[in-house]
């Protein structure tokens, strides 16, 4: 596209984002869609009691150029994955159980973005991004008061068609880690699922796969046992498990019985330890960030060529760069390797010596500062709330996009106004 063109998008999106009050959520259909979903009314009431900040009242608008950006981004990192002296790279520096492959891809990548100058920066990739299904509840419950306005949002179909597509998605992990027999018990494993945040989320998958003649159980992988060449559940053997565990590579004491048979490959495990250290440890970001690296791996240029204009500098944190990392503090970011849900992740304007103490000790990525993007949700509010962009993903392709509102130095779920926010397309 013309940069001309790109700039005076960007600029329509500027202006929407800080002056279209026209969307709303409408809470009796947010009320309907959930119920709908859980089947149960006192579930709803749990979801407002425990997570007020879940849902933002207002959407966020992108330009046709940067959604069309998150799909290349996403192509690129694959055209990377791909390459098999990157793999060799990555996984040497991984645990052993990094290198075992079961044939699945791995569900519901995301990849968070902020807007930039010139269109996206992305900031992380997760591999078991939260949210998809809460996003696609939400698209079903925002209201425009103007025909034009709302067609740029998600349709009520188009969630359909995403819940029916999630489903066949995690068929496809169990074909492709080569079985041939229907797939019968799903597990959602999570430690204290229960006491989870997104615990709403969990209920909302069961529910859907029931819908499809699923078996569909939520537990804490405490409760998983190994016997007799199989993985059980409360008597029950599982088939695939799907896995919102932050321990990636199964090396807690609760995850042993899952890590046997994930490595005997008596249970199928999506996302896997392979998936998060080919693509969400973020010293993979220092490589993506890298175009003569890039180079030297055998990536295709167009592939470097879009990861050169999205991926912001990446660097590991060392001795030998600790100096001028400290002294250019407030243009970087600084994350843990293997960090989850902004957990020890720091501003570097806001860095004090004991924390830079513990940055230097090590595991931590310093990446270049890209500004969230920004959102009036309320006229009358001092300052707009901030947003990020995720794009869930699925063997290459974007199956979602969402944005989430916040203040403070990370997402939060905390804000008022803030939460998932659907995103809406602009016409332009």
């Amino acid at each position: 596209m013309d940069t001309a063109i790109e700039t005076d998008a960007e600029s329509a999106t500027n202006d929407l984002n800080a002056g279209c009050f026209c969307v709303s959520l409408d809470d009796d259909a947010l009320a309907r869609a959930l119920e709908a979903e859980f089947g149960s009314p006192e579930i709803v009431r749990l979801v407002r009691e425990r997570c007020p900040y879940l849902f933002s009242a207002r959407p966020v608008f992108v330009s046709h150029a940067h959604v069309r950006q998150m799909a290349q981004v996403v192509a690129a990192v694959e055209a990377v994955v791909s390459q098999p002296a990157y793999r060799e790279s990555v996984l040497a520096r991984a645990p052993e159980i990094a290198r075992h492959a079961q044939g699945a891809r791995g569900v519901f990548f995301g990849y968070d973005f902020h807007p930039a100058p010139q269109g996206l920066g992305l900031i992380e990739v997760n591999t078991n991004a939260g949210g998809a299904m809460l996003n696609a509840v939400l698209g079903r419950a925002h209201r425009a008061c103007c025909f034009e306005v709302e067609q740029l949002g998600p349709s009520a179909a188009r969630a359909e068609a995403f819940e029916r597509a999630i489903v066949e998605m995690f068929r496809q992990e169990w074909r492709l880690a080569g079985r041939t027999q229907p797939l019968q018990v799903i597990a959602i494993v999570d430690e204290a699922p229960e006491q989870q945040y997104l615990y709403a989320e969990f209920l909302l998958f069961q529910r859907l796969f029931e819908r499809h003649g699923l078996r569909a159980l939520i537990a804490d992988p405490a409760e998983l046992r190994w016997q007799g060449g199989g993985l059980f559940l409360r008597g029950q053997r599982v088939d695939l498990v799907y896995n919102r565990l932050t321990d990636f590579y199964l090396e807690a004491a609760s995850s042993q019985p899952l890590r046997t048979a994930y490595l005997e490959d008596a249970v199928v495990v999506t996302p896997h330890p392979q998936a998060h250290a080919l693509y969400a440890d973020k010293r993979n970001l220092g490589l993506f960030s890298d175009d003569a690296a890039l180079a030297a791996l055998g990536v295709p240029a167009a592939a470097r060529e879009v990861l050169a204009r999205a991926v912001p500098r990446t660097v590991a944190v060392e001795a030998a760069n600790a100096q001028d990392l400290w002294a250019r503090r407030r243009h970087l970011f600084f994350k843990p390797f293997a960090g989850y849900g902004s957990r020890a992740a720091y501003r570097g304007d806001k860095l004090t010596q004991r924390v830079w103490g513990e940055i230097l000790a090590g595991g931590y990525v310093a990446q270049d500062l890209v500004a969230p993007g920004e959102r009036v949700a309320d006229p009358s509010a001092d300052k707009p709330l901030k947003f990020d962009l995720r794009a869930y993903a699925y063997q290459g392709s974007v199956q979602w996009s969402a944005a989430r509102l916040y203040q403070g130095q990370t997402t939060n779920f905390r804000t008022p106004g803030g939460g998932f926010a659907p995103v809406y397309q602009g016409p332009f």
